[in-house]
């Protein structure tokens, strides 16, 4: 089965840790044996103009998916949204009444359906591929995540090439590690089999720190900065 999934990430943080706006949504391929991504894309955002509600994110990853998904041609596209796996073209406003999830969520969704609902049952109609939202559960939704872990790092040596530090957190349970010409991440958590990604960048000429995030646990903050 070859799945296509994608995920937002990596916050830029304040010199107190307190997040500022997300940086990365990844698309990624997974495939058998399902550790790591096969291909992936990034599209980044602005960290100091973001939408914390969770409308721009889960729209971007939507829009991302299926543009990688018409190139690879995967089975299904997973969304990271814990809505109990529904088809993304079926969500008009009574299925959305319908699902077990806050009033908030409800209102987030009957807002993205409005463009998503359309995207989903447009693609399904050309290709015949589900978009299902289905959330942390999936496997290579979690692998999306490490992967926009791995591009908000790349982000970071980029920021703070140009402005010279940044301090970014990354998504939880994960760590990364910068080498000559990329970067790698995994997951920490053992329960997940051996999750891991790696993507190609210019590293040359920063220095770095990766440590835990005082202020909430299982998530690690990325500190890079100009040499």
């Amino acid at each position: 089965m070859r799945i296509v999934s994608a995920d937002t990430g990596g916050a830029l943080l304040t010199e107190d840790y307190e997040p500022m706006g997300l940086i990365a949504t990844a698309a990624v391929l997974v495939e058998k044996p399902y550790r790591t991504a096969t291909l992936s894309v990034v599209r980044y955002a602005n960290p100091f103009d973001y939408d914390m509600s969770g409308r721009q994110a889960i729209r971007d990853e939507a829009f991302l998916a299926v543009e990688l998904a018409r190139g690879v041609k995967p089975d299904v596209i997973h969304l990271d949204s814990t809505i109990g796996g529904i088809e993304v073209r079926k969500l008009d406003e009574p299925t959305i009444e319908a699902l077990t999830i806050t009033d908030r969520g409800k209102e987030v969704w009957k807002d993205l359906a409005k463009d998503l609902q359309p995207l989903a049952k447009k693609f399904w109609e050309e290709t015949g591929i589900e978009i299902i939202a289905i959330g942390k559960s999936s496997v290579p939704v979690r692998i999306a995540e490490l992967y926009s872990g791995l591009y908000t790092a790349k982000w970071a040596i980029g920021y703070a090439k140009e402005h010279g530090r940044a301090i970014v957190g990354l998504p939880r349970y994960m760590e990364v590690e910068i080498r000559p010409g990329k970067i790698y991440g995994e997951s920490l958590d053992p329960r997940e089999g051996g999750l891991f990604g790696e993507i190609e960048a210019n590293t040359e000429g920063i220095g770095w720190e990766l440590y835990p995030n005082p202020l909430v646990r299982r998530y690690m903050v990325l500190e890079v900065w100009k040499e």
